[in-house]
């Protein structure tokens, strides 16, 4: 590899956990209350719950969470989830019960990394009851990782592209055209991309894993989808 890549490559990996420690830094000395992001001055559009990444809490997503509540979006946490450790179907029965506690519908998801797998999960098992109208996931490893091969870890392992969880939800095709996958050029967590056949999707300049969440070609489609009548429900 060139050594003018490697240093560019080197100096986007650093940017990329910069900002990782700036928004987790933000997150614990926040002092948002959920119940307030639910209660928008004037609400607009559909519901929306957050899902994190593995090791992000609700927090983490804090940023996007107000963006869409400044614009009049109802945005909802999911503090169970805590950092996001536990498997998938764990999160996908977090997010289930959810849904069901505050009987939302026509519920948007927007996810982030992990996220994405948790929400795909749930937009399956939730799919009878219509509760989940689509999902905007952002550099979700829809096929894994070859990366996670080399951890011990069992929360970064599960994204092994071998992993049951991970093969059983790439067999699930059909719910694949609800879903828009927003991902960076270039994901040093996932090296073979966040394509996903039969979504939507979107390639965002902004090279990295985390700093794509504040690109603002990001934040625009996800104001675009969430305040124009009917393009919530059509990401496609």
């Amino acid at each position: 590899m060139p050594l003018r890549t490697i240093a560019r490559t080197t100096w986007w990996r650093v940017r990329d956990y910069a900002a990782v420690l700036g928004w987790q830094a933000a997150g614990i000395v926040s002092r948002t209350d959920p119940d307030d992001l639910r209660r928008p001055e004037h609400p607009a559009g559909p519901p929306v719950v957050l899902v994190p990444g593995v090791y992000e809490s609700w927090h983490f997503l804090l940023p996007l969470a107000m963006l869409l509540h400044d614009h009049g979006v109802r945005v909802h946490v999911l503090p169970d989830l805590g950092n996001n450790r536990r498997p998938v179907p764990f999160g996908a029965s977090v997010l289930g019960r959810y849904l069901l506690e505050h009987d939302l519908r026509d519920v948007v998801l927007v996810a982030h990394s992990k996220g994405g797998l948790i929400g795909k999960l749930a937009m399956v098992q939730e799919h009878q009851d219509a509760r989940i109208a689509s999902m905007i996931a952002v550099n979700t490893p829809f096929d894994g990782s070859v990366l996670a091969r080399w951890f011990l870890v069992p929360s970064v392992r599960a994204f092994r592209p071998a992993d049951a969880t991970i093969l059983a939800l790439a067999a699930e095709r059909e719910v694949n055209a609800r879903i828009t996958s927003v991902y960076s050029h270039w994901d040093p967590h996932i090296p073979e991309g966040s394509a996903l056949e039969g979504a939507q999707e979107v390639v965002l300049d902004t090279p990295g894993h985390f700093r794509p969440l504040a690109d603002p070609r990001l934040h625009a489609l996800l104001l675009e989808r969430l305040l124009t009548p009917g393009a919530a429900a059509e990401p496609g």
